[in-house]
């Protein structure tokens, strides 16, 4: 099953691209020129500096950066950056690894702050139509509710984010355009001449790109979500964004220069701009597109998890399919931890205008490590002229290292969330390296020299039968191979004796949706294995796809598996099927040095957690064993005993 890279334009596919894609960008009106002039006196410098920013910022970070640039790097239609780095890994010689786990760290952590500040912003607007409306308490239930509802899916809403998200950026086009009319000279703010003014003559101006950065956060979702509606639909459809996106901002910006006050005095220039007879269906369309947004960033955690899950970057967890929707995962843990971070958030910061203190500063990270993985699929994939590539590349960094600069004095903001962030990183970096590690070590012997053993065993009747059919997974890519450790789990101390021993493989390709598989028969109807290969956006539902497996095989008739009992009795009509899953522990016979004991000792802690939850592997508990075996890697070799003599 593989995936099209090529998604037609239609009404329809242009409808979804508004409703998934856009959320996050879109809703940045709604605080970025209240960001930009804070508690700032209104000048012409502060707000046409500030809309020219925004205006080169969309242009240059988003749509040349993004649009026509990274989209192009797709990984069989999809996006993000671990599909990026399963393009790219091969040439990286395993320098990538850090920038990919940065990327994604920040990208997550993104999942935790968007959610609170789209909602929160959309929300305060009440407070003009409701004086002394409990603002924080409606912020908490949208967002318990919001995620509450992740375990149903959104297919059943998922019609509705397109309509809405159109209504929201006509919306904004619209309230925009009116204000220009009444200061049609705010047109002339998107000279670059006047960013450069802002940054340069301003006082403490460069540091206003804190602010500036936050219409562009939403880029970086943009991509990783490209494989939902294909290249093509979201370059048609930013068209009408950005146009509506620079349209409110100079709306905005119009409205600022029109008013008499010289401070904000805590308004919001988006919601000031709207007639009061439409405030509250303002505010109600605006809550709207910032939950749509927020499910933008929550079912995009999701798929980040998946994919860090399937190139090793991350513990197995349980995944669910809470509908029949291709690709639409719901998975508890990372739900409770988004959740429960999101709370935090607005407990912490409790206003929008707090919140904007402290966003921005993980996805300037996000940003540059997408950039340096980008170098690597021009250089190596495109193939473009080295000195074109150093001109782009150079653009972006110093783009990029400004907009970061201008952020870092966000950390004094948000220290605690570094916490949130700390764990994520060292998460993959433990389970990534520590693998690597576990990897040097594993054994791997010929199962064809011991085919006559299996076959002795199978036939021994003096030995109780353990199961019909036992299964084990196994990580050997070799067809004709398996680990030791699982000869040792079949043969020492209580024989596992069995009618049929299958060995089952999972071959994660660098390809999102490929699903196949080879069968290996290494001894007749007695000892086979099956590699099934499986693209990394793909989830590995182990008991699901080898029952179907066999199913097929017994349909065609092939190993003569159709002629073989199956374990089913009168009693029970379900064939006889055992999942054999060995949970490794480190013996006290190591010895290691510093660094390689912490990474296995975390790495061992980490799969313990994941392997208790036998879900994670798509296997149901009734039918599995786990198996706790120890494993010697380095073991002690030099052992001094001194007996002490009694006379």
């Amino acid at each position: 099953m593989n995936k099209s890279t090529v998604q037609k334009v239609t009404a329809a596919s242009l409808l979804v691209a508004l409703g998934i894609i856009y959320g996050d960008i879109g809703t940045s009106p709604l605080y970025v020129m209240k960001a930009i002039i804070g508690q700032r006196e209104i000048s012409k410098l502060l707000v046409y500096g500030g809309i020219s920013c925004i205006f080169w910022t969309l242009t240059f970070q988003t749509t040349f950066k993004y649009v026509l640039m990274t989209l192009s790097a797709d990984n069989h239609g999809e996006g993000g950056v671990f599909s990026l780095y399963a393009l790219v890994k091969r040439f990286g010689k395993g320098k990538l690894v850090i920038p990919t786990i940065l990327g994604a760290t920040t990208l997550l952590a993104d999942g935790i702050i968007t959610p609170p500040i789209s909602v929160a912003s959309a929300v305060e607007g009440l407070g003009d139509v409701v004086p002394n409306i409990p603002i924080l308490p409606i912020v908490i239930v949208i967002l318990s509710g919001l995620f509450f509802f992740q375990r149903f899916g959104t297919q059943k809403v998922g019609f509705f984010f397109g309509p809405a998200m159109v209504v929201w950026f006509s919306m904004l086009l619209i309230l925009g355009f009116v204000q220009i009319l009444e200061h049609p000279a705010i047109l002339t703010a998107l000279n670059p001449i006047y960013a450069y003014e802002l940054l340069v003559e301003y006082p403490h101006g460069f540091w206003l790109l804190g602010a500036v950065f936050l219409c562009t956060t939403g880029a970086e979702a943009l991509y990783s979500d490209l494989g939902h509606c294909g290249k093509s639909n979201i370059r048609m459809t930013w068209i009408f964004v950005k146009i509506a996106l620079v349209v409110n901002y100079l709306g905005q910006a119009a409205w600022l220069m029109n008013q008499s006050n010289h401070f904000l005095e805590g308004k919001n220039p988006f919601y000031t701009i709207m007639p009061q007879w439409f405030l509250f269906s303002g505010v109600v369309i605006s809550t709207f597109a910032a939950i749509i947004a927020s499910q933008a960033l929550i079912s995009g955690s999701f798929t980040l998890i998946n994919e860090a899950v399937s190139l090793n970057f991350w513990p197995r967890v349980t995944m669910k399919n809470p509908t029949n929707l291709k690709g639409q995962i719901y998975i508890p843990s990372v739900n409770t931890i988004l959740w429960a971070g999101c709370i935090l958030m607005v407990l912490y910061f409790r206003t929008s205008s707090n919140m904007e203190a402290a966003y921005g500063f993980s996805i300037t990270i996000a940003m540059l490590m997408t950039t340096v993985l980008l170098n690597y699929y021009l250089i190596y994939i495109k193939k473009m002229n080295r000195v074109l590539i150093t001109l782009i590349i150079t653009v972006f960094v110093i783009i990029e290292i400004a907009f970061f600069v201008a952020n870092i004095v966000k950390i004094k903001e948000r220290w605690m969330f570094l916490f949130f962030e700390l764990f994520i990183f060292m998460t993959m970096y433990v389970w990534y390296f520590s693998r690597k590690i576990n990897n040097k070590f594993v054994k791997f012997t010929n199962l064809t020299e011991h085919t006559a053993k299996f076959l002795e065993l199978s036939n021994d009747v003096t030995i109780p039968k353990y199961a019909t059919h036992l299964i084990y997974l196994s990580k050997a890519d070799r067809n004709y191979e398996i680990e030791e450790k699982i000869l040792s789990s079949i043969f020492s101390k209580k024989p596992k004796r069995a009618d049929v021993y299958w060995f089952f493989h999972i071959n994660r390709t660098n390809s999102p949706f490929d699903l196949n598989y080879e069968v290996i028969e290494l001894l007749d109807d007695k000892v086979i294995k099956i590699v099934l290969n499986i693209g990394f956006r793909i989830q590995p539902k182990v008991e699901l796809y080898f029952k179907k497996i066999v199913q097929n095989l017994i349909d065609n008739k092939e190993l003569n598996l159709h002629i073989r009992s199956d374990g089913s009795t009168k009693y029970n009509p379900e064939p006889d099927f055992k999942f054999v899953i060995i949970e490794k522990f480190l013996s006290v016979e190591n010895e290691f040095s510093v660094k390689d004991g912490i990474l296995l000792n975390s790495y061992y802690m980490l799969k313990n957690i994941s392997l208790s939850d036998t879900k994670a592997f798509g296997l149901d508990k009734s039918d599995v064993i786990i198996e706790e075996i120890p494993i010697v890697y380095n073991p002690i070799t030099k052992l001094e005993l001194d007996r002490k003599v009694v006379n």
